[in-house]
């Protein structure tokens, strides 16, 4: 006498196919869902003041240095405090109604509310100064920031991403009076000019301190 009916020889399938697809289902929402926007390529929050890379940097060609004056001697490239702004907008477009938010900032002393673009978790230690005196240019992470006109994440920034080229940093280096240059290529470096030895951490503690 058969005591289970035959349907029951699909249990296994069944269960083996749910335990499948609902932990992918799980971990595609999470990924999704519950990952800080700024991680994910294409990030572009709207900005207090719609300040243009693309007209500033790559018309005008001003250096990134100018308004990020700390990152070659600090781990954190500085975002621009007011005066910066105020250095030349005391004269150009003084009237501009989008440019309010800045003057009133001047005048009162309270920062203009910029909001992180490239934003790293606080478990994630980034020297900007290490990579840029290595000669890794600011096009390698930031991407073509001269031709944005608001800024977005170009790069994912994550852990795989960052051991990729720990792993081989060489293709990612530049001579380093060329780590601002957008329109810098390989082909350009100087014949007698090669890459430098470096050795980046690939140890937990090197970006986990």
């Amino acid at each position: 006498m058969q005591i289970f009916p035959r349907s029951l020889n699909k249990l296994p399938m069944i269960l083996g196919a749910v335990g499948t697809v609902i932990p992918t289902v799980l971990v595609a929402a999470i990924w999704y869902y519950a990952t800080p926007k700024n991680f994910q390529v294409g990030y572009q929050p709207t900005q207090p003041v719609p300040y243009s890379h693309r007209l500033h940097v790559g018309q005008m060609g001003m250096d990134c240095r100018y308004c990020h004056a700390n990152v070659e001697v600090a781990a954190k490239a500085m975002i621009p405090p007011t005066q910066v702004c105020m250095g030349c907008h005391s004269m150009v477009k003084t009237d501009s109604a989008r440019l309010a938010p800045v003057r009133s900032s001047f005048e009162s002393g309270k920062p203009v509310e910029w909001v992180h673009v490239h934003h790293l978790p606080g478990h994630v230690y980034f020297d900007h100064s290490a990579h840029l005196a290595a000669g890794v240019g600011c096009v390698t992470c930031h991407g073509r920031i001269d031709q944005m006109e608001t800024v977005r994440a170009d790069q994912p920034l994550g852990m795989g991403w960052c051991l990729e080229c720990h792993r081989d940093p060489k293709p990612n280096l530049r001579p380093k009076d060329q780590v601002t240059n957008m329109d810098w290529k390989p082909e350009m470096a100087p014949p007698n000019w090669a890459a430098p030895d470096v050795h980046p951490p690939q140890h937990c503690s090197g970006c986990h301190r």
